[in-house]
């Protein structure tokens, strides 16, 4: 028997990226465990990698490449031959690239984070076309944009620093669900006297764990901020050095933040006024004292209408407490900003003959159904979706499905499993899973560049995405070098090397190692040094007016909520939000079966007071509601839920659900105030009894 131990590394849409070690025994996995060596994987995975062979060899792999004979969304296909797939893909792509290429569209994001099976030989292909470009917006992009008019970009504190901080505040995030090693620190920090903080309109398994809980109105962080901001300058609690030589534009912000008195704040975010002075005064203090104030705030934040001026607004704290003095202060949203990822060399946009139209993932329901016209250019009529599942992922979900299901348009998926994505496919390819390819990855959550060598042969037909987008190109009749270039070749070019942080990038040792942390000091701003025009933390951003934004930290009030919109509001009066369930990333692994049996099925956090106002008991079955759709789960009647909130965990598969429905019925296409991000938690409904 031949045994081997294989690096890898995690793709998955989380801030942890871990590394990882396949035993292979005679060409087969059969152990996947965390790498002890890596620092910020320390030996652990979550329970979902940690079933990662399980979904490998899943019975229900997609292994061939199928063609679809029964009706849109029936989900009924027979297998074909990879020249038929290649041919029949070709055949209706090529007389629209050449006539209308924008007719043409992408639809990708996360569902692997590597550098090549994500966007390098896929984007070098829709450059080539000519096709519709597509704007990746559906997780982060409101918070990345008023991290980035505030910070310059997306870098932060190092996760390996959290330990040592005497303070930690967990702003919109569940990192025992989504963020297990960031979580491991922050148990250390606790062990050594530190106190926790969690900000969330619910009470999740981190907030219950932390010393305080704060659980305001969805949508109302940025109001938090600067009622945090007008007691740490009313009480002299700010760094005044630290302003005075790292930051733009104190005088404006100290004018903004008297506005925001205790009061005021705890009336909007639907708290107390002591909740408001105890939390600034505990963060401020902390600072005042010499010690490391740490936030780390999530991507939960920034799903409503106000979304990115809310993480604006958290990251002018650490400036205005000079936190950022010490390597385990600061603030951390993504430290993917740290990486010189090479992707004009992956990718490859220099083969655009001319700038195509942008359509937003986040809108692919309106879009998608959409007519020809001077405005919006040529409909679209054909849509190659991979590492995404839309059916489920996207707002909106009844058009969506609408826009899928219209008999003219052309559908190709790559996949691994036959989601509700594949169901509405013409075309059907089978594509690897992390053990069966190469990649190169960044991080998001820490500082490692990372590699995963292949452990397996792949499965069945299942061909990784960079040579799918080879075998298509070639069909196209595409000749350019670059589409020959190998994964390995692609993978050299992954960092700039020209770049201080990168210059020690090597392929061939990261492959043999798998992960090399980036050159970058402990404390980033200690000493200034922003990366925003100015070079310092920008309180007033030029650039944010010059886009026509309010310059200075703000609020902006949810599309839907009983303040915004009362009368609406009367009708559908609780809010929902929709964090990911603890078992599942978005919606992957929702397949597993040892996962989906852990979770159960679909589930409804309500409060009492609000199931008992309507006659709702816990473990009845209730319908959620409002203009857009409905769909049906289980009632959890818990003090988790905050009164006028009810909390559905997600995102499960429709056609996993009683009613075939998930919680994107409701959700709404609207964007946030910046970054063109959705809303998916500025959401007003109404609950009942199922019938």
């Amino acid at each position: 028997m031949t045994t081997t131990q294989v690096r890898a590394a995690c793709p998955h849409d989380c801030p942890d990226t871990c590394a990882i070690l396949v035993t292979v025994e005679n060409g087969i996995a059969t152990e996947i465990k965390g790498d002890p060596d890596h620092p910020t994987t320390a030996g652990v995975l979550c329970t979902k990698v940690s079933r990662y062979a399980e979904r490998t060899y899943s019975p229900d792999r997609l292994l061939y490449p199928l063609r679809r004979v029964g009706a849109k969304g029936e989900g009924k296909f027979e297998r074909i031959s990879w020249d038929e797939a290649l041919d029949t893909i070709a055949a209706r792509l090529k007389p629209l690239a050449e006539e209308r290429p924008e007719a043409i569209l992408p639809y990708s994001y996360c569902g692997t984070m590597g550098l090549l099976q994500g966007e390098s030989m896929s984007s070098r292909f829709f450059n080539r076309v000519g096709a519709s470009l597509l704007d990746r917006t559906i997780c982060a992009m409101a918070g990345a944009t008023g991290y980035k008019y505030t910070i310059g970009a997306s870098i932060g504190t190092d996760m390996e620093q959290f330990q040592n901080a005497k303070l930690i505040v967990i702003w919109g995030g569940n990192p025992i669900a989504s963020n297990l090693h960031f979580w491991m620190r922050v148990q250390e920090a606790k062990r050594r006297g530190a106190r926790l903080i969690a900000i969330d309109p619910y009470r999740s398994l981190t907030a219950e764990k932390c010393h305080m809980h704060i659980a305001l109105l969805p949508g109302t962080d940025a109001a938090l901020a600067l009622g945090m901001m007008h007691v740490l300058i009313a009480e002299n609690l700010i760094d005044q050095d630290y302003v005075d030589q790292y930051t733009l534009g104190y005088a404006q912000l100290k004018e903004r933040a008297a506005e925001w008195t205790p009061q005021r704040t705890a009336e909007v975010c639907g708290i107390t006024v002591d909740e408001v002075l105890e939390l600034a005064r505990l963060y401020g203090q902390t600072a005042k004292a010499g010690e490391p104030a740490a936030i780390r705030v999530n991507y939960g934040v920034q799903r409503v209408r106000g979304g990115g001026m809310a993480v604006r607004n958290i990251a002018c704290l650490p400036a205005l407490v000079g936190a950022w003095r010490h390597a385990a202060g600061g603030i951390q949203l993504s430290t993917s900003g740290s990486f010189p990822a090479n992707r004009a060399a992956l990718q490859r946009p220099d083969l655009l003959k001319k700038l195509p139209r942008t359509i937003n993932m986040t809108t692919i329901g309106d879009d998608l159904l959409r007519p020809a016209s001077a405005a919006f250019g040529p409909k679209v009529e054909a849509v190659i979706v991979y590492n995404a599942n839309p059916l489920a992922i996207a707002p909106d979900s009844s058009k969506v499905a609408a826009g899928f299901a219209r008999d003219d348009l052309f559908t190709v998926v790559l996949e691994q499993f036959q989601t509700d994505s594949v169901d509405y496919a013409d075309i059907v390819l089978p594509a690897t899973t992390q053990l069966e390819h190469t990649d190169a990855h960044l991080a998001y959550g820490h500082l490692y560049m990372m590699a995963n060598n292949p452990a397996i042969a792949p499965l069945g037909e299942a061909k990784p995405n960079t040579e799918i987008f080879r075998l298509l190109a070639q069909r196209m009749g595409f000749d350019d070098p670059c589409f020959v270039e190998t994964d390995d070749e692609l993978a050299a070019k992954a960092f700039r090397t020209d770049d201080v942080r990168a210059m020690h990038f090597d392929w061939e040792a990261l492959r043999r190692k798998g992960w090399q942390k980036l050159n970058m000091p402990e404390a980033p701003f200690a000493c200034g040094n922003f990366p925003t025009p100015s070079g310092k933390c920008e309180f007033f951003s030029a650039s944010m007016e010059a886009d026509g934004l309010d310059p200075l930290p703000a609020y902006i009030e949810n599309y839907e909520s009983a303040a915004s919109t009362p009368d609406l509001a009367a009708k559908y009066p609780l809010a929902m939000i929709s964090p990911p369930a603890r078992n599942f990333l978005n919606s992957t692994f929702v397949n597993v079966q040892s996962l989906r049996a852990t979770e159960g099925e679909p589930q409804l956090d309500i409060h009492p007071d609000d199931a008992a106002t309507r006659g709702i008991n816990h473990g009845e079955m209730v319908r959620i509601f409002n203009d857009r759709g409905s769909f049906v789960c289980k009632a959890r009647v818990t003090e988790k839920a905050r009164r006028g909130l009810v909390v559905g965990l997600s995102i499960w598969w429709k056609k996993l659900a009683r009613d075939g429905k998930n919680a994107n019925e409701v959700t709404s296409q609207r964007l946030t105030d910046m970054g063109r991000a959705p809303t998916f938690y500025d959401t007003l409904v109404q609950v009942e009894k199922a019938l």
